[in-house]
């Protein structure tokens, strides 16, 4: 079913991944005030690092505090980043808080200097919707991201995510810092996946996944199927052409982002998507990571 939140009562429609406590966090490219491009991985204590010229470094390896809120031109978001800049003045010097809304870099620039907001680092999705794809809070009607708080502890695994079901509502401040107190008595959660969160670039030879692996993994995947040996298809029915073109696009910005480039053929409100890695001439984990992380974007909604 579709995942929805209310505006005035009236429903809204959330797209993008299903994120849920205890998976690993998903990578995100946001825009810092001064426009630099930066990624989640610049706050943790690996992965690839941006340009950005924020003071990212205080940041990296701690706890990730993130609020997330329609626009900082309302009452409540305004209200949401006061709130989170008083309360971090008590935080562990381990946490560090990130604003993201679909605001303008030069916006949020203003509204920090207007009113002294210097323990929130704002950062801004305007440019692809990045975070609010990667976290399933992009509100379909409006392209604007929801309001919640998701809480990520130092090895990037999600321990708190919360979307506030009526928009014009703040979140739970309470429930969101009683959350981030027990991160920090618990600051380095480890969890054990079978395959990586992430696409790896491919690198010099590259060998694809023997046969006995690829009917394992594929038991685990709902409705996709291996073709000829070495591609993994799945088909998708719309209730529309702008449906269908709708999901080509998250999926192709998804797999952007991936470094990974499915086949995607649109027929009218049919959407095949085949995956296969070119460098191995068959199947790797590559492409049933990039399975799953189409399967994250809840395609079932559409049908």
């Amino acid at each position: 079913m579709p995942r929805k939140i209310t505006f005035k009562g009236d429903p809204l429609t959330l797209v993008g991944r299903r994120v849920k406590t205890g998976m690993p966090a998903p990578d995100f490219k946001v825009v810092s005030p001064d426009l630099k491009e930066v990624r989640l991985s610049d706050f943790s204590g690996s992965g690839n690092k941006s340009e950005s010229s924020m003071p990212l470094s205080e940041g990296k390896g701690k706890i990730k505090l993130i609020i997330f809120f329609p626009s900082l031109d309302t009452p409540v978001c305004d209200l949401q980043v006061k709130e989170f800049n008083k309360r971090a003045v008590g935080f562990s010097s381990d946490v560090v808080v990130l604003g993201i809304s679909k605001d303008l870099p030069f916006a949020q620039k203003r509204f920090c200097q207007e009113n002294d907001i210097k323990n929130v680092l704002t950062l801004s999705d305007y440019k692809s919707s990045s975070f609010g794809i990667n976290y399933g809070v992009l509100v379909k009607e409006i392209n604007l991201l929801a309001r919640g708080v998701v809480i990520i502890d130092k090895n990037d695994i999600i321990r708190y995510f919360r979307t506030v079901e009526e928009l014009t509502t703040p979140p739970d401040y309470e429930d969101a810092l009683n959350n981030l107190a027990e991160t920090i008595k618990d600051p380095s959660l480890t969890v054990k996946e079978e395959l990586p969160s992430q696409c790896k670039p491919c690198a010099g030879a590259v060998a694809s996944l023997p046969r006995d692996t690829v009917e394992r993994l594929l038991a685990k995947y709902r409705g996709w199927e291996v073709i000829e040996d070495k591609k993994l298809v799945k088909e998708l029915k719309f209730r529309d052409f702008q449906e269908a073109k709708y999901f080509l696009d998250l999926v192709s910005f998804i797999a952007q982002e991936q470094g990974h480039h499915p086949v995607l053929t649109l027929n009218y409100n049919k959407l095949k998507i085949t995956l296969t890695t070119h460098a191995a001439g068959g199947l790797t984990e590559n492409d049933f990571i990039m399975a799953g992380i189409i399967d994250e974007l809840g395609a079932e909604d559409g049908r």
